[in-house]
């Protein structure tokens, strides 16, 4: 009877009963992003990654301990690990005097330092609309239809039998500042001739906003447009100006002039 060689270990090695390493289909995908995930769960194999992302060209042990900060040995026990799960690939060099040969590392992918909900939100702003007219409008839309949900439930006609009386306004701006909080802005209300300031802080979406601020601050903008006019603001003029200051952007709700109806308006 002729024996079947048998599988691999985890390393890729064979087995003692004489099997070789597994690839192609007879790898385990699960497997495979075990060691994955297991090699990005350590900051310090997180950090070697970034460096070799961001460096020109190949690096070896001793140029990332340097760079890190980390001693040589568990820079290359880390190396080890992110190179089992794939992340890296070594590459022995010549040397022009006797030793070990130097072995450099590259990463196997530019990468990206972005969250994947951030990668996603970036690349759907960017793809909105073609004209920045579009991406405005849309996202604008985009933002009472936020609102729209979020009060449905609660939504009052603030357009009603002449003689209702809409909310006070520092009543209304309470609930928009926990709104905002809750978005994951640290907002501040300021006085200002006319009406208020709401100073929105700690963008959670910054690095996106940057970027697309059309589209990201705009629906921020028609957020707070549709929720004043779900809980039922008195007349107000809004706009927003985005990166007013570094890390702030500011909203400017002011009285209009004129008259007008129980509306939030451009």
């Amino acid at each position: 009877m002729t024996s079947r060689p048998g599988p691999a270990d985890s390393g890729g090695r064979p087995a003692p009963n004489g099997g070789g390493p597994r690839v192609g289909p007879e790898s385990d995908p699960v497997a495979d992003r075990s060691r994955r995930h297991g090699a990005l769960a350590v900051a310090s194999r997180l950090d070697l990654l970034r460096l070799l992302r961001a460096a020109p060209g190949p690096l070896d042990a001793h140029q990332l301990a340097q760079e890190s900060g980390l001693a040589v040995s568990t820079v290359r026990f880390h190396l080890d690990r992110l190179a089992a799960a794939g992340l890296v690939v070594s590459e022995p060099r010549p040397r022009s005097t006797p030793g070990r040969p130097r072995v450099t590392y590259t990463s196997t992918s530019p990468g990206d330092d972005r969250g994947a909900y951030e990668q996603l939100a970036g690349a759907l702003a960017a793809n909105l609309a073609d004209s920045a007219a579009d991406k405005a409008a849309r996202a604008e839309r985009a933002g009472r239809a936020w609102a729209d949900e979020r009060y449905s439930a609660r939504s009052r006609d603030v357009d009603g039998p002449p003689g209702r009386e809409l909310r006070a306004l520092g009543d209304v701006l309470q609930e928009v500042m926990a709104l905002f909080t809750e978005v994951g802005f640290d907002p501040e209300l300021d006085g200002e001739p006319g009406g208020q300031r709401l100073l929105l802080h700690a963008c959670p979406f910054l690095g996106v906003a940057k970027a697309h601020p059309d589209v990201v601050c705009t629906l921020h903008l028609g957020l707070l447009r549709g929720t004043l006019e779900h809980l039922g603001a008195p007349p107000l003029d809004t706009r927003l100006v985005p990166f007013a200051e570094p890390g702030l952007c500011v909203a400017h709700l002011t009285t209009p002039s004129g008259p007008a109806r129980g509306r939030s308006r451009a």
